[in-house]
């Protein structure tokens, strides 16, 4: 599913790349910067986490990505190459979302010159799958993150108004995902207005946020 909004993306290189966030529960696992020099177990340099759940293996979720027809090409187009020495613009999380008897892999693209996120994907174990694993999920579109709060996919981001820098949203969306029905089920949705500020340290009479 893919939204508009208003935010740039860049190219070129350093070292942003992020390390665990949104750890969510016990179970789950969140992986820095994808490398294209292999591991013992993969090509990811792992962060340090939280004991990932029962199954849990790494995937190289650059491949994973190139790979994908579901995935768009602007995507694939920021992953031609690493951002620095062998570093993708890449973080992986590993969490029980689906049901599936393996962990899930959550991967998050962000840009290399800005940190902006520009792609959030869901890969659910299938070994008839090209790779391995279906992709479940994707949503593309600027400043957009996936993670996981209480065992649920939570997908937030940024909004702008005509004027805004990329570092400076109005606002923000944060929908949560169910599994249900083999596919994830919005049913939760909240909007958080950064412009509506407090005064005194008490909220507006209308509230900083408004939810679904």
């Amino acid at each position: 599913m893919t939204k508009g909004g208003a935010a740039t993306a860049g190219v070129a290189a350093v070292g942003l790349l992020l390390a665990g966030c949104n750890p969510g529960s016990d179970g789950v696992r969140t992986e820095g910067a994808a490398s294209s020099t292999p591991g013992p177990h993969g090509s990811l340099s792992a962060a340090p986490g939280p004991t990932p759940s029962a199954g849990y293996r790494k995937v190289d979720a650059v491949a994973l990505l190139k790979a994908d027809p579901k995935v768009g090409g602007y995507v694939k187009k920021s992953l031609a190459k690493p951002c620095a020495a062998d570093a993708y613009p890449v973080e992986v999380t590993y969490a029980s979302l689906t049901g599936a008897k393996s962990p899930d892999v959550i991967v998050n693209v962000i840009t290399c010159a800005d940190s902006v996120g520009i792609g959030s994907y869901v890969y659910r174990r299938d070994k008839g799958a090209p790779g391995g694993y279906e992709n479940v999920f994707a949503d593309e579109q600027p400043s957009v993150n996936a993670g996981v709060d209480k065992d649920e996919l939570e997908v937030s981001t940024h909004t702008y108004k005509t004027g805004d820098k990329v570092c400076c949203p109005s606002g923000e969306d944060v929908t949560t995902y169910r599994w249900a029905d083999g596919r994830f089920v919005e049913y939760a949705h909240r909007h958080t207005d950064y412009s509506k500020t407090t005064v005194d340290g008490a909220a507006p009479e209308d509230g900083t946020g408004s939810e679904d």
